[in-house]
């Protein structure tokens, strides 16, 4: 990391981070909702609360950044453009009590392969009320770290399904579609109750082909129609979260790329869920989600 102190309140900082993960996952860690709500609080000390998010070319995002005995930091913060796996630009606004304190441009280049990913952030920095530069530093240092760990415990999916977005969509996000064919070749799922909206939840067992029950419960939250949904999971009903999800809807010209992302609550979970098949188990998922539209 490195600083070029301009005249004034005027900055360019730059950050540089490596990840043991691959460059897809990196990206998609740095721009899903849900993967960003889970590394971007710099601290314990510090919660963040998303009012507002949409990581699309012209999508906004909103926060709250909360801290003990501190009024409220407010981030508005947009995506100006976005090239998978290469690059994003996006602005953000800080207020503090209704006062700008600082806006910023920020550039993040993304590098790698499938085994190691490298981002580098530039942030052109005007500081409106205040010096902002040493905070910007200690909290994008923080939050690349942040944002290395979460990487390194993703998983990410992904299908093209040779079928529209609103059809593709209408079978994920409708109550009887989706039990047939959630999980794995030879599983079924028996549901308790299921409500498929922001802050809805879905309480069901899946069944295996030798009869193990495995329960779960999953609880939605931001939904962007035909475009995201966002979704934690947990062991049973009210049980241990297991991984902060989301599912993304990419139109193709007729066809959908889903991508499925999760970020499993441990280090130890992810390597467990890699070790036992879950990203074969997952796309068989997907696969079956592909029949179910015809497209396979």
């Amino acid at each position: 990391m490195s600083s070029d102190l301009q005249s004034g309140r005027f900055a360019t900082l730059t950050f540089d981070r490596r990840v043991a993960a691959p460059v897809a996952t990196l990206y998609a860690a740095w721009t899903a909702p849900a993967a960003r709500a889970v590394w971007a609080a710099p601290g314990p000390e510090v919660t963040v609360e998303f009012l507002e998010s949409d990581a699309r070319v012209g999508g906004r995002e909103v926060s709250l950044c909360k801290g003990t005995g501190q009024p409220d930091i407010r981030v508005e913060a947009g995506w100006l453009d976005l090239v998978p796996e290469a690059r994003t630009v996006g602005y953000e606004v800080v207020s503090q009590e209704g006062t700008r304190k600082s806006a910023a441009l920020v550039t993040a280049d993304f590098t790698g392969d499938a085994d190691a990913a490298r981002i580098a952030v530039t942030v052109q920095l005007a500081s409106l009320a205040e010096d902002m530069a040493e905070g910007y530093r200690q909290g994008f240092t923080a939050g690349l770290a942040n944002l290395g760990a979460v990487a390194e415990r993703t998983m990410l999916l992904q299908r093209v399904i040779k079928a529209p977005v609103p059809v593709v969509w209408g079978a994920w996000m409708n109550a009887e579609s989706l039990p047939k064919w959630w999980g794995p070749e030879g599983f079924s799922c028996r549901t308790s109750r299921i409500d498929l909206r922001a802050g809805g939840e879905w309480v069901f067992d899946m069944i295996g082909p030798d009869g193990t029950v495995f329960p779960n419960h999953h609880k939605y939250g931001a939904i962007l129609p035909e475009a995201r949904l966002d979704y934690t999971l947990h062991w049973g009903e009210n049980g241990p979260k297991h991984a902060d999800a989301w599912a993304s809807f990419d139109d193709l010209g007729g066809a959908t790329r889903v991508t499925l992302g999760m970020v499993m609550a441990t280090a130890k979970e992810y390597h467990d869920a890699k070790g036992f098949g879950a990203v074969e188990l997952g796309l068989q998922t997907l696969g079956k989600l592909a029949r179910i539209v015809g497209a396979e």
